[in-house]
């Protein structure tokens, strides 16, 4: 047992060392990225029952200094007021328009069509897929095609910065870049083409239309619950530049709207984050959740505390990191912790059911 105890700390040991490496690495787009040229941008948005949140953005996009520029927002069936916040829109600004989509076909999830049928109608050089809960600042597009330029990119993804509003966000929103900024170096997802080093988030990725164009990738991954990530694998696959990055002040976004909008929308998705696979997301959960308990047992008062103070680290460094609020997420660190037990465990049930409603589909449906 004395070996599984080295095992714990070392583990422990690794996660502090990359969550501190992330916030050094100061994850963030450039805040001056002079521009090469004006590449022409499409702006594409995938829409369904969003009219909480689509006029927000469509203001914010309507006020960007940029041309040329075209926004196209797919209203994938929205049961809500959607087009008609869109249709004002584009009466208001000729770059905005409107596609009513259709119902997606057998083998497509939802989002996937929506994105891929975007593409299709897009004509500018860069595409640009956003969320419709996604806010911008001015400047964030020209930061990020400057970015993109500089580094040759044919993929950029950020991570926007998350608003949590209601306690249940609090104890689950923060669970997401608790994951991913202990356990990947965020640097090496530009640096290397190591598939395993590989985390994008479709709230915004931006594409190089001719690469896009070529590969399809949305079409190749049609049925993929985490298209951003596979996306991403394929780039490496094929040895294009990419880069993934964490939203400042500049992007933001809230996720979900309360706790179980968060465990519905997180179950979706645990295992991937995970490299799909239950046993290594099990085995995280099962490790994490004993590791205190049998380090006080085994290893007495003392190794307990270097544990907890790692863990307290680790909260540290990945909520600067991220710009969340530091002491709020270390006093929410142990709700935080069963409400990733509560998602996992909905996760195997889901999947032993093969049946994940998201906006009212299925989303396990003929896979």
């Amino acid at each position: 047992m004395i070996y599984f105890c080295y095992f714990l700390i070392g583990l422990l040991f690794i996660r502090v060392l990359v969550a501190l490496v992330n916030f050094l690495s100061f994850a963030y787009l450039p805040k001056k990225a002079p521009l090469k040229i004006l590449p022409s941008v499409s702006i594409l948005i995938p829409a369904r029952d969003e009219e909480a949140n689509i006029g927000g953005l469509l203001e914010q996009l309507s006020t960007l200094e940029y041309d040329p520029l075209e926004i196209i927002v797919y209203n994938d069936h929205s049961s809500d007021q959607t087009e008609s916040v869109v249709k004002h829109w584009a009466t208001l600004h000729p770059t905005i328009r409107i596609i009513n989509g259709q119902q997606p076909p057998h083998g497509w999830l939802g989002k996937n069509y929506a994105c891929h049928q975007l593409a299709q109608a897009a004509t500018g050089s860069i595409l640009l897929f956003l969320d419709a809960d996604v806010s911008l600042k001015k400047d964030l597009i020209n930061r990020s095609i400057g970015h993109f330029q500089r580094r040759q990119l044919h993929l950029l993804s950020i991570f926007p910065k998350q608003i949590v509003t209601t306690f249940g966000e609090k104890v689950s929103v923060p669970l997401m870049n608790w994951i991913l900024l202990s356990l990947l170096p965020l640097s090496l997802i530009r640096k290397s083409n190591n598939e395993a080093f590989s985390a994008a988030n479709g709230q915004f990725m931006m594409f190089k239309a001719d690469t896009y164009k070529t590969l399809w990738p949305h079409e190749s991954y049609k049925s993929h619950r985490v298209e951003d990530i596979a996306i991403l694998r394929l780039f490496k696959r094929e040895n294009l530049a990419s880069d993934t990055r964490l939203g400042d002040n500049d992007i933001t976004c809230r996720m979900y709207d309360g706790l179980d909008a968060a465990i519905e929308g997180f179950t979706k998705n645990i295992f991937q984050l995970f490299g799909n696979s239950i046993l290594a997301t099990a085995f995280f959960a099962i490790v994490t959740t004993i590791a205190p308990f049998v380090l006080y047992n085994h290893m007495g008062l003392a190794w307990l505390g270097v544990y907890m103070a790692g863990i307290i680290s680790i909260r540290i460094f990945v909520s600067l990191a991220s710009r969340q609020a530091v002491v709020q997420n270390v006093v929410l660190a142990f709700p935080q912790h069963l409400v990733l037990l509560i998602i996992i465990i909905q996760g195997l049930i889901n999947s032993k059911r093969k049946k994940i409603l998201w906006k009212g589909r299925n989303i396990l449906q003929g896979q």
